[in-house]
């Protein structure tokens, strides 16, 4: 067990040396002193507006939970707009015309606005995600349920996406500013 793993420690290393010969930077690395890197401290300065609807509702608190990883202390300095929609088709059809499996799809237009008083559009974005689940005849309940994890998924899945739009902007701006 220990032999694997110095061996997994030194292919990290080399992966590590390679990469980085290349020019390639984690988005969210730190400072060398360890504290949050400029994607990290960019992120914790949006505030999330609020997103209509119970699914926009998961939207936001996933955003939120992702862009508060360097600390809630951090003074707003963006705004985040949200336009959220799922859609759904059905993808299993019987004979008799009815849908035994939903596909679901959710997409997000971003704007990212400074707090400035010319409320400056700094960038703008789309996220899509898609998801799938089952529609039980006579189980309503466990429906409502499936429908909920998938909406659920479907938040965490965007918010994944728009975070690294948006760390990958802050890292982008950082480099040609500085």
């Amino acid at each position: 067990m220990r032999g694997s793993l110095q061996r997994r420690q030194i292919l990290a290393l080399a992966a590590g040396a390679t990469l980085s010969g290349c020019g390639f930077q984690p988005v969210y690395m730190p400072t060398a002193s360890g504290s949050a890197g400029v994607a990290q401290r960019e992120l914790a300065a949006i505030q999330v507006a609020l997103i209509p609807d119970r699914p926009g509702q998961l939207l936001r608190q996933a955003l939120q939970e992702r862009l508060e990883m360097a600390g809630s202390g951090v003074a707003r300095r963006y705004d985040l707009r949200v336009g959220f929609g799922i859609s759904g088709e059905g993808i299993a059809i019987q004979s008799n015309d009815t849908a035994t499996r939903i596909r679901a799809i959710g997409s997000a237009n971003w704007t990212l606005v400074a707090q400035d008083p010319g409320r400056t559009t700094l960038t703008a974005g789309y996220a899509k995600a898609v998801d799938a689940y089952n529609i039980f005849d006579t189980q309503y309940f466990a429906a409502d349920l499936e429908n909920d994890a998938v909406q659920r998924r479907l938040a965490t899945a965007l918010a994944e996406q728009i975070t690294l739009q948006l760390a990958t902007y802050f890292r982008k701006r950082a480099a040609t500013s500085g």
